[in-house]
Formats: structure tokens, C-alpha cells, sequence
């Protein structure tokens, strides 16, 4: 166990998931001041010593009703420079969901690589270690940042949710689209360690260009079984809605989906309320303050995920 102290911060807006976590590691969420100021400039400080400290901030980077993205970002940013002005020893970010780390490569000439982008505004504020939940490409995510990082796997506790609900009917791991092959794959292997039974794999052709979406061509066969759709995010729910249809067309006797991150966007009610799907399960990494999206979904808990993680980079070198 490391000897020097340990502070866990959590900003505005990433209270619920931080209370949650606090609770698992039996530790103070640590006082510190975010102020607001007339022409939409900020700061925040820590309001404790963290001198000689193991340093943790947790904060969700989504945008949302009250703040951007963009906002968030920012915000931590400067709040990672104020640490390290404070004398802390080591600066840990926990961001469960990382913006921007969905335009991982380039797809057309020019294009950003802002994934790379933000790590490297990160390393400007000398973060020691970048934790994330279920980052949308790994591989990506691990070459974009020189520090250490630590990517949380949520696929086992979607297996252990799902393979309660079977009721011994075969199932398929099905994948929204081709990018999303390995974690769907995490997602069988866990599954079929769950059960003690086989579980087949399937996935979904998918283009994307000027936000169009097509393809079409459903691989695997989920005939008679039960579908579970795996991604890593639903943002206005489309990808997983022509998964779903493709396998109800496909003759699934269920279909359900699961994703770490509900961010719940734009045409989110469609899928909401789509006959195609059984369930939908998410994890509690984003809250959710609309009482007509949280009725429908079965949200289960990372908080002792994220608890581990910061036990397990404490405790090493």
C-alpha cells in the first residue's frame, strides 16, 4: 500500500457516481471549491492540503442540461493544473466516459484524431494516470496517452446480469456493427464463463459517412435464440435499433441490448419504446435525471469497478 495520503475529489455533476464510489472505498469525498463567474469564465481548488498526496478526481466528461463536453474538459483540466500547483504527489483522472474518444482515426482526409488531441492536453496538466470505463476503441486510447492508463472492463458484469435471465434458451452475442467485434466477443467468452454453456457470436454490417448510416447484412445466426446486443455507448439509439430489427427479421426469439454508457440523445425515446427489444441494460457510469428513460432500463452498478481501480494504482508503484 502506498504511504502517501490519499485525496478523492469528484466535480460538479459527477456527484451520484463519486458518492457511490466514496461509499465503496469507505473514504471522504475530499472539499474543494468550483466558482462561476459572470462572463462564463471559472476556477476550482482544492479547499484540503493535498501536499505529498496520492490524488484522485473523478469526473464525467459528458455533456449534458447544464454543462458541454467542452465545459467539463475544462473545467478538470484546470482543476489537474491546481493540484499539481498544490504540491500533489500523483494525479490520477478517473473519466468513466472520455469525450471525444469516438473519433479515434482518420476516416477522411484532414480529419481530426481528437482522441490524441485530449491526451495530450491532459499530459500538458501532468496527470500521472488516465482511468476510463469501457473506452470506445482501446487500442486507440492506450497509443493516444504516454502516461500510464487503465481501462475499466464492464462486459463480465453485463455477463453476470444476463446469465441470470436466460432461463436455459441458447444465446448470441451480437455486435452492432464490425468495430465493436472484440468487445462483443468479451462479452460471449464472459457469458459462456458464466453459464457453462456455448454462446454463439454474430455482427452487423455498418457504414457511416456525412452521419448517414447503411449496411445492412446481419453475420451469425441468431435464429430461435436469445440476441443480446453489445456496445459501448447509446447515443440517439439508431445502431442499436437496426441491430435489433436485423435480428427480429433474423428470427430471434428475444432481443436485448447492453451498454456501459447511456448517454440517451436525439432519437433515444424511439429505442426506448421499440417492440423489437426485450430490455435494455446500461451501468450507472452516466446519470439519469429523466424519469421516462430510467423507467425502462435496468441500470446496473460499476461503482465497485471504479473503487478497485483506485485501490489497485494506490496500492502500486
Amino acid at each position: 500500500m502506498s504511504l502517501r495520503p490519499l485525496s478523492f475529489f469528484v466535480l460538479s455533476g459527477s456527484r451520484d457516481l463519486g458518492e457511490a464510489v466514496a461509499t465503496r472505498l469507505a473514504l471522504a469525498i475530499a472539499s474543494h471549491e468550483e466558482r462561476d463567474f459572470e462572463d462564463g469564465e471559472h476556477k476550482s481548488r482544492p479547499l484540503q492540503d493535498v501536499c505529498g498526496h496520492d490524488v484522485f478526481v473523478l469526473h464525467n466528461l459528458h455533456g449534458d442540461e447544464t454543462q458541454s463536453g467542452n465545459d467539463k474538459l475544462c473545467r478538470l483540466l484546470f482543476f489537474c493544473g491546481a493540484l499539481r500547483d498544490a504540491g500533489a504527489a500523483r494525479v490520477t483522472v478517473i473519466a468513466p466516459y472520455l469525450c471525444y474518444a469516438r473519433k479515434d482515426r482518420r476516416t477522411k482526409p484532414n480529419d481530426p484524431i481528437t482522441t490524441r488531441y485530449v491526451a495530450s492536453l491532459f499530459e500538458a496538466m501532468q496527470i500521472d494516470v488516465m482511468i476510463t470505463v469501457e473506452v470506445h476503441n482501446l487500442a486507440a486510447f492506450e497509443n493516444a496517452f504516454r502516461c500510464r492508463t487503465l481501462n475499466i472492463d464492464t462486459m463480465p458484469l453485463f455477463a453476470a446480469y444476463y446469465a441470470r435471465h436466460l432461463h436455459g434458451l441458447p444465446a448470441v452475442a451480437v455486435s452492432p456493427d464490425t468495430g465493436g467485434a472484440k468487445r462483443a466477443e468479451q462479452f460471449r467468452q464472459a457469458l459462456e464463463e458464466r453459464t457453462g454453456r456455448a454462446v454463439g457470436s454474430a455482427y452487423m454490417e455498418k457504414f457511416r459517412s456525412a452521419g448517414i448510416v447503411s449496411g445492412d447484412i446481419l453475420a451469425g445466426d441468431v435464429r430461435d435464440k436469445v440476441a443480446i446486443i453489445v456496445d459501448d455507448l447509446i447515443a440517439s439509439g439508431s445502431t442499436l435499433l437496426r441491430a435489433a430489427k436485423a435480428c427480429r427479421t433474423a428470427g430471434a426469439e428475444k432481443i436485448y441490448t447492453a451498454a456501459t454508457h447511456g448517454l440517451f440523445t436525439g432519437g433515444a425515446p424511439v429505442l426506448l419504446g421499440a417492440d423489437e427489444i426485450n430490455g435494455i441494460a446500461v451501468t450507472n457510469v452516466l446519470p439519469f435525471r429523466r424519469s421516462d428513460i430510467a423507467a425502462r432500463l435496468t441500470v446496473i452498478d460499476a461503482s465497485d469497478e471504479i473503487a478497485q481501480s483506485i485501490t489497485a494504482v494506490h496500492g502500486g508503484p
